[in-house]
C-alpha cells in the first residue's frame, strides 16, 4: 500500500517507481501532441517523461485507476464511495498549517510560460493547456482551492474556465463588482490527495481541511508574495484573475468530445516559483486520470443523498458513462418505492447525471454484465422507469441542447 502520509508528488513518484508501477521514458518527446498520445497509449499506467522537449520532466497518469486511488486512501477499489462517504465532508478534524518556507521556492523567476512544458494535447485544441493545476484564491480571508483548465494565451497570460455558480466563479464575480482583481496561486505537482480534495465539492474554504482528513496528517501551506497561501508543489504560478476576458477553447473534455469556445476570464501572471529540475504534472483530457478525479468525488455525495431514503450499499459512476454521466446505485431494498426515491436523490446530489440504475445488493456494480442482467430480468418497463424531460443536465453532454436533457432512472431491483 502506498503511504497515505505522502505530502508531495515527488515522494509519490518514487513510491510508484519502487513498486514497479511507473513507466519511464528517457528519450526526448515533444510537448505538442506526442506526449499526450503516449499518455493515452498507457492510459491505465503512470508515465514519467525525463525529456519533454529535450529538457523537462513530466508525470502523466499519476492517479489513473481506482486501485491506485484506493491504495492512497487505505481502502479497496470497491469501497471508495462508502469510505469517502464516512469521512466528514466539512474537513472537521483536519488541520492546516501556514509555514514560513517551502522547497517550492528554490527558484523564483519572472513569469514566462514558454519555460514550462505545457502540453498541447489534440490537434483540435484551442491552444496549450494547463490541466493539473490547483487554483488557490483568497478574498476577505476566505480561501478556495479547485481545479480548472487554463489555456495559454501568451507567455504571461492564461484564459481560465470558470463554471457558474461554483465558488471560484462567485469569488471572481464579487472581486470584479468591487473593482478588484482576484489574487491566485496555481499549484502544479501537488500531493495526489490534495488534488482529490481540490476536485471535491466541499463547504467553502474547507478543501485543505478535507485534504488533511484524507491524508491523516496536517496540510502545510506557504504564502506567495501576493499573500495567497498554497500547498507544497513542484511549480507554483502566481498571478491574478483580471477583468479581461478572452476566447477559451475548443477543449477535449471528459466525454472525449470538444467543449465549445467561450469568453472566459484572463489570469495575468506576476511570477513563477519552482523546485530545481521540477516535475510538471499533466492530466490528459478525457483520459483515465481526468475521469477519475472528476467522477469519484461525486460518488460519496450520491451515497450520502441516497442514504437518507434507502439502505445504500455502494455507488459507482461508470466507465461507459465517462465516469460522470451514468451512475449505478446498490441498495438493500426493504419496501417498494425506495429505488425510485434513490433515483431522485442521486439526481439531486449530482445534477449532471443523465442515467441512474438502482440494483439489489446481490449485483456487483463494477461488472457491467451483472448490471445489464438486472435490467434484463428485473425491470418492467411500464412500471420501473423514471423519466424527467426538459431538465438541466451537463454542458459536457454532447447530446444535450445547451445543457438541457432528459434524465432517466431505472429501478432494476427485484419486485
Amino acid at each position: 500500500m502506498y503511504e497515505v502520509m505522502l505530502k508531495e508528488m515527488r515522494a509519490y513518484i518514487e513510491k510508484l517507481k519502487e513498486s514497479g508501477a511507473l513507466i519511464e521514458l528517457e528519450h526526448s518527446v515533444s510537448s505538442r501532441y506526442e506526449a499526450a498520445s503516449i499518455g493515452l497509449k498507457y492510459k491505465d499506467k503512470p508515465v514519467f517523461f525525463h525529456a519533454v522537449d529535450g529538457i523537462h520532466r513530466v508525470i502523466m497518469n499519476a492517479v489513473c485507476s481506482r486501485e491506485m486511488l484506493a491504495d492512497l486512501l487505505g481502502t479497496t477499489p470497491y469501497n471508495i464511495a462508502p469510505f469517502l462517504a464516512g469521512l466528514p465532508e466539512s474537513g472537521e478534524g483536519g488541520e492546516v498549517r501556514i509555514i514560513e518556507d517551502s522547497e517550492t521556492k528554490e527558484v523564483i523567476e519572472e513569469p514566462d510560460l514558454s519555460k514550462l512544458p505545457i502540453l498541447r494535447y489534440f490537434n483540435g485544441d484551442g491552444g496549450a493547456y494547463i490541466t493539473g493545476g490547483v487554483v488557490v484564491a483568497e478574498l476577505d480571508g476566505i480561501r478556495n482551492a479547485s481545479i480548472h483548465r487554463m489555456m495559454v494565451l501568451d507567455d504571461k497570460r492564461l484564459a481560465v474556465r470558470l463554471v457558474p455558480p461554483r465558488h471560484l466563479y462567485k469569488m471572481h464575480k464579487e472581486a470584479m463588482e468591487r473593482g478588484e482583481d482576484l489574487k491566485v496561486g496555481i499549484a502544479i505537482g501537488v500531493a495526489p490527495l490534495i488534488l482529490l480534495a481540490a476536485a471535491t465539492r466541499v463547504p467553502p474554504c474547507r478543501e485543505f481541511e478535507y485534504a488533511s482528513v484524507l491524508m491523516n496528517k496536517p496540510v502545510e501551506l506557504f504564502r506567495l508574495d501576493n499573500g495567497v497561501a498554497v500547498p507544497h508543489a513542484e511549480i507554483v504560478i502566481e498571478g491574478y484573475i483580471s477583468r479581461d476576458r478572452a476566447k477559451e477553447g475548443p477543449f477535449m473534455d471528459i466525454t472525449g468530445t470538444y467543449d465549445r469556445i467561450r469568453e472566459e476570464p484572463v489570469i495575468r501572471l506576476t511570477r513563477i516559483y519552482h523546485r530545481r529540475n521540477p516535475i510538471y504534472h499533466a492530466i490528459v483530457p478525457s483520459g483515465a486520470e481526468h475521469r477519475l478525479l472528476m467522477g469519484v468525488p461525486y460518488e460519496p455525495l450520491i451515497y450520502r443523498a441516497v442514504e437518507r431514503v434507502a439502505r445504500v450499499k455502494n455507488v459507482v459512476l461508470t466507465e461507459g458513462g465517462c465516469c460522470y454521466l451514468h451512475a449505478v446505485v446498490q441498495i438493500e431494498k426493504e419496501v417498494e418505492g425506495e429505488a425510485k426515491n434513490a433515483i431522485i436523490a442521486a439526481f439531486a446530489a449530482h445534477p449532471s447525471l443523465k442515467l441512474v440504475v438502482v440494483v439489489d445488493s446481490d449485483i456487483n456494480i463494477f461488472k457491467p454484465e451483472e448490471v445489464e442482467y438486472a435490467i434484463a430480468t428485473r425491470v418492467r418497463w411500464s412500471d420501473d422507469i423514471v423519466m424527467i424531460p426538459g431538465v438541466r443536465g451537463s454542458s459536457l453532454d454532447p447530446s444535450s441542447m445547451n445543457g438541457v436533457t432528459t434524465k432517466v432512472g431505472i429501478d432494476a431491483t427485484r419486485g
